[in-house]
């Protein structure tokens, strides 16, 4: 069994990081997945594929990988820099303004 360890990035659609801080252990497919000719249903007999776990840190991941002699990869989180301003967003409302207020 072949599996991948990785800390989920966060959705596109927010910019906050929640569900980020856990590590996950992913299976990958041993088989491709095939299209029920009637109901155009994508199906595949793999169980492994359905399975996700999740742990607090890579490490517990890596030990409960080693227990099972599971062949994992691991991939290590990009991290980004903080885009953080030194007024922070109160600072847009400041009375000691300098400049024409423009929205």
């Amino acid at each position: 069994m072949r599996a991948r360890i990785y800390q989920p990035a966060r959705t596109a659609m927010s910019s906050g990081t929640a569900k980020t801080h856990k590590w996950v252990l992913e299976f990958a497919p041993t088989e491709a997945r095939e299209v029920d000719p009637l109901m155009g249903w994508t199906s595949s007999s793999d169980t492994q594929s359905q399975v996700r776990l999740e742990f607090a840190t890579k490490e517990d991941a890596l030990e409960y990988a080693e227990e099972h002699s599971i062949e994992v990869q691991v991939q290590d989180p990009k991290r980004r820099k903080p885009n953080i301003r030194a007024g922070g967003y109160g600072e847009n409302f400041a009375t000691s303004r300098r400049g024409a207020w423009t929205h």
